[in-house]
């Protein structure tokens, strides 16, 4: 409801500082990159041109995450997303438009030999907001910056888990391919020898097409492992918006560290820097400003205005007052509870994602030590056992004292080892990812700053 009288008679920026960008989290080493709150392109043009221009030959891991930071399309989204959230803060903390209004009245019968107007009208109105509504509208927009800037962490984490998850299977062909040209040559040697037991009637010829078959097999891994090389690195080269079939070159590997934080430590960490917990705690906030909000919608609005004309050829000035009455208690009502109940909902979420987060380190913590495990099992004792079984065999097999089957049995076995341990390294360094990317920081070497926040 509206009341109408008759009597005669800035545009603000976000002053609020934005933290540094998203920590990336590195097997070899970590960086942090700093954004303004509108910053242009970055890295710079020339360090990424020379960096593209090296990844062909060997790459290194930061190098990669250099170029995904400004090439990546999801990054690059997400960063856009942010800057317009951004930018809408000075639209909701605007004063709305005033509005301009002009009236004439024209006689409907032509007086001598011209026609003019007898009556004119000139306006201005201009809303007038309630004391501190643009506050708590500015409150409800820095919390939704507040959630693209973290969603932009977000996705700058999820490409950085990505690149360190090729980058690791990718190692792991290089090693297999390794594993299997080492093991075609003790093969090759094997058969030779398996021929010439068999001419001397040594071994039978089950023996020698087993050994064969073998041999086979291990052409048909190498084949599975060029295919899945080509694959992965298309994926790669897809987060760095490159060609997919865009050269990429030895990807360096950092050594295996063990974590150097207890599980409630990270647990600690993985509260103050987990982008589903932090996203669900700025939601909480939003949710708290949009309340605030909407009890100026509940109250009283005004308008004033100002107009000047000529009724019956008097000049007149006039001022203008509008009151908007709210006087559907029930619809205000609504609004209220509408807001207290969502308060609700994204309190309940940020307990879940508290909850999810706490099972997601132990179970990535549990996978990254499983392992570690299996990986000192293999390297410290099912493949040095399974070698020295090979050179037994071997020697066996030339003295004519073991059979063939033996020795192709015991390779086979070595064989084995080796690729499940590259296999249980390559896992080990992506659950690490995973588990640094809850953390929000390295998990192999502590620092002060961690310290900190595992303290309090």
């Amino acid at each position: 409801m509206k009341s109408e009288a008759r009597v005669s008679s800035r545009t603000g920026r976000p002053q609020t500082a934005i933290t540094g960008f998203a920590l990336v989290l590195l097997a070899c080493s970590s960086a942090v990159y700093a954004a303004s709150p509108l910053p242009g392109p970055w890295p710079p043009e020339q360090n990424v041109t020379a960096i593209e221009a090296s990844i062909g030959g060997k790459a290194a891991l930061g190098d990669l995450v250099t170029i995904a930071l400004r090439s990546n399309p999801m990054i690059r989204a997400a960063r856009a997303e942010w800057r317009g959230v951004v930018e809408k803060y000075r639209v909701d903390t605007a004063w709305a438009n005033p509005e301009l209004m002009a009236e004439g009245m024209y006689p409907t019968e032509t007086l001598g030999d011209t026609v003019k107007p007898m009556d004119w009208t000139v306006g201005l109105t201009q809303e007038i907001p309630l004391w501190g509504r643009q506050g708590t509208a500015g409150k409800l927009s820095s919390a939704e910056a507040k959630i693209a800037r973290i969603k932009l962490d977000g996705a700058v984490r999820d490409v950085v888990i990505q690149i360190r998850q090729s980058a690791a299977e990718l190692r792991y062909i290089e090693s297999a391919v390794q594993i299997i040209h080492g093991q075609q040559a003790l093969l090759g040697k094997l058969a030779a020898a398996g021929a010439a037991a068999y001419a001397a009637d040594r071994a039978s010829l089950y023996d020698v097409m087993k050994a064969r078959a073998q041999a086979g097999q291990l052409d048909y891994d190498g084949l599975l492992l060029e295919e899945s090389a080509r694959t992965e690195k298309a994926r790669l080269n897809a987060l760095l918006d490159r060609p997919p079939d865009a050269p990429v070159g030895p990807i360096d590997a950092a050594p295996a560290q063990p974590l150097a934080y207890a599980i409630s430590e990270i647990d600690t960490l993985a509260a103050a820097n987990a982008a589903e917990i932090l996203i669900a705690g700025a939601e909480q906030a939003r949710s708290e400003a949009m309340a605030d909000l909407t009890q100026y919608e509940t109250l009283p609005g005004f308008k004033l205005g100002v107009t000047y004309g000529t009724q019956l050829e008097v000049k007149q000035l006039g001022v203008q007052a509008t009151v908007m009455l709210p006087l559907r208690f029930s619809k205000n009502a609504g609004r209220i509870e509408a807001a207290r109940a969502d308060i609700e909902r994204t309190r309940a979420l940020h307990g879940a994602r508290v909850n999810d987060t706490r099972t997601a380190v132990r179970d990535l913590a549990f996978r990254l030590k499983n392992a570690e495990r299996l990986a000192a099992l293999y390297r410290d004792d099912l493949i040095p056992q399974a070698e020295r079984a090979v050179e037994t065999a071997q020697t066996r097999l030339a003295q004519g004292l073991g059979g063939l089957g033996d020795a192709a049995e015991a390779q086979s076995a070595w064989y084995a080892f080796r690729l499940a341990f590259a296999r249980a390294e390559a896992d080990r360094t992506v659950l690490l990812a995973r588990l640094e990317a809850l953390a929000g920081r390295s998990l192999t070497v502590r620092d002060a700053a961690a310290s900190q926040e595992v303290a309090k």
